[in-house]
C-alpha cells in the first residue's frame, strides 16, 4: 500500500469512527428524549455561564440544538457531505464538552491530566476538515465530480 492510499484510508476511518460517535449521541438523545438540563446544572467550570442553558426559556433551544446537532455532525462526517461546514461546529462542540469537564488540572477525573477524549475528538475534527476528509471517498467528492460547484459558485464554502 503507497503512501497516499495509506493517507487517505486513515483519513476516511477517522472521519467515520468520529461521525458515528455523534451519529450515535445524536440518535439516543433524540430516541431517549434526552435533556441537557442534569448534565448543564452539575458542570462544575463556567457553572454560572453553563447554566443559563439549561433555564426553562432556554432549554428547549438547547435539548433541540444539542440531540440534533449530534445527529447531523454525525450525519455529515460519516457520509463525508459539508465536513467543512459540520467539522467547525463538531470540534467546538468537543471544546465546550471539554472546558465543562475540567477541574484544573484534571478533566473529568483524576485519570485526565489536562486532556480528554474531547479534545482528542477536537483535534482530528481539525485534521479532517483541513485534509478536505469529505473529499476522500465521501460524498463532497462526489459533488466535485459532478462539478455542481462550478455550476453553482456560491455553494463553494459548503462543499469546498
Amino acid at each position: 500500500m503507497n503512501t497516499a492510499t495509506l493517507d487517505k484510508s486513515v483519513i476516511f476511518v477517522l472521519r467515520v469512527l468520529v461521525g458515528w460517535v455523534f451519529l450515535y449521541a445524536g440518535t439516543w438523545q433524540i430516541w431517549e428524549n434526552y435533556s441537557a438540563a442534569g448534565f448543564l446544572n452539575h458542570v462544575v467550570t463556567f457553572h454560572s455561564f453553563f447554566v443559563n442553558f439549561a433555564t426553562p426559556a432556554v432549554l428547549p433551544a438547547t435539548d433541540f440544538l444539542m440531540k440534533w446537532g449530534h445527529l447531523l455532525i454525525g450525519l455529515s462526517l460519516v457520509s463525508g457531505l459539508m465536513v467543512r461546514v459540520s467539522g467547525p461546529f463538531g470540534a467546538l462542540l468537543m471544546i465546550v464538552y471539554y472546558f465543562a469537564h475540567i477541574q484544573w488540572p484534571f478533566v473529568g477525573d483524576h485519570l485526565n491530566f489536562l486532556v480528554d477524549f474531547h479534545l482528542v475528538y477536537a483535534t482530528v475534527i481539525v485534521y479532517l476538515v483541513a485534509h478536505d476528509a469529505g473529499h476522500v471517498w465521501g460524498l463532497d467528492g462526489l459533488v466535485e465530480r459532478l462539478h455542481v460547484v462550478e455550476r453553482h459558485p456560491a455553494l463553494r464554502p459548503l462543499f469546498g
